[in-house]
C-alpha cells in the first residue's frame, strides 16, 4: 500500500468536513433531518458527505467498492462485499449523527479499507477537535501524524476508566454491566459517537469501551486503529471482531490483561 494513501484519504475526510459537514453544523432546518429507521436519524449532510467521500475513494482506487452507511440503507445487498476479494471501502460520513442533528458534539468522519476481506487501513477524523487518527495493518497507528501506542500498564478493575454503551443491551446484560460498573474506577455512559470513543482509547482518556451494536461503519475503522496501537477488540466470547460478522457485543480494551479484567467485572455477573 502506498504511503501516500494515508495522507490522501485523510485529506479527503478533511475536505468533506470543511466543505459539507462543519458548514451545516447547527444550521440544519427541520427539512434537512429525517428518520431512516425508528430512532435512527439521517441528515442531508450525511448524504452529501458520503457522496463526496465515496467519489474521492473511487478516484483513489478505481476498481474498489464503497460500502457506505447511507448507501446500505438504500441497498442492503452492498454488505456482501465486506468479504469480497478486492478493495472495499467502509464509510461512515458522519458518525454521531444524532449529536450532529441536535447541534451537539462529538461527531466524526470515518473510513476503513478492506483488502481481500481483511482490514488493511482506517481513518477517524473529529473535525471540531481537528484530530485525525490513521493506521495501516502491520505498520501501526498515527494520531495527528505522530505514532501512538496505547499504554499497556496492567491495572486492576478499580483503577480502570471506560465506557459502556448500555442503551441497546438486552435487559439482563444491562443489569449485569451496570452492577459490574460499581467495581470499576469510572464507568462512563458514552458519547453517542463510536469514533470519539476510539480516539479516546488512543489518547489514554479511557482504557476500554463496550458496545452492543456492531455495524461495520461504526467499528471497522476504530477497531483496527486500536489493534494497531496495541489494544484488542473482541466479541464478548473472545473471538476477534470482523466487520462482516453479523453479531452483537464488542469489548475493546487497551491490552489483553485489561480486556480480561473488564470482561470479568462487567460480563461475568
Amino acid at each position: 500500500m502506498a504511503e501516500s494513501l494515508l495522507a490522501d484519504v485523510g485529506d479527503l475526510l478533511r475536505t468533506a468536513a470543511a466543505e459539507v459537514v462543519v458548514p451545516m453544523f447547527r444550521r440544519l432546518d427541520d427539512a434537512d433531518v429525517s428518520e431512516k429507521a425508528p430512532g435512527e436519524v439521517v441528515t442531508v449532510a450525511d448524504r452529501l458527505a458520503e457522496e463526496l467521500i465515496s467519489a474521492g475513494l473511487r478516484r483513489l482506487r478505481p476498481d474498489s467498492v464503497v460500502v457506505g452507511e447511507e448507501a446500505v440503507a438504500e441497498d442492503p445487498d452492498l454488505l456482501r462485499h465486506l468479504r469480497g476479494a478486492g478493495d472495499v471501502w467502509v464509510v461512515d460520513p458522519i458518525d454521531g449523527t444524532a449529536n450532529f442533528a441536535a447541534g451537539r458534539r462529538p461527531f466524526a468522519l470515518m473510513v476503513a479499507l478492506l483488502a481481500g476481506g481483511l482490514p488493511a487501513a482506517s481513518w477517524v477524523y473529529d473535525p471540531l477537535a481537528d484530530t485525525m487518527a490513521a493506521c495501516r495493518t502491520g505498520a501501526g497507528t498515527w494520531l495527528d501524524g505522530t505514532p501512538v501506542r496505547i499504554s499497556r500498564t496492567a491495572l486492576e478493575a478499580g483503577a480502570l476508566r471506560g465506557t459502556a454503551m448500555t442503551r441497546f443491551l438486552p435487559p439482563e446484560t444491562r443489569r449485569t454491566v451496570e452492577a459490574g460498573g460499581e467495581r470499576m474506577g469510572e464507568l462512563l455512559p458514552g458519547q453517542h459517537c463510536a469514533g470519539r470513543e476510539y480516539l479516546d482509547m488512543l489518547t489514554g482518556a479511557q482504557q476500554f469501551v463496550l458496545f452492543w451494536r456492531t455495524l461495520p461503519w461504526d467499528h471497522a475503522p476504530g477497531t483496527l486503529l486500536v489493534r494497531e496501537a496495541g489494544g484488542v477488540a473482541r466479541r464478548f466470547d473472545g473471538t476477534d471482531y470482523h466487520p462482516a460478522d453479523d453479531g452483537r457485543g464488542l469489548l475493546v480494551a487497551a491490552s489483553e490483561e485489561i480486556w480480561d479484567e473488564v470482561r470479568a467485572a462487567l460480563l461475568a455477573g
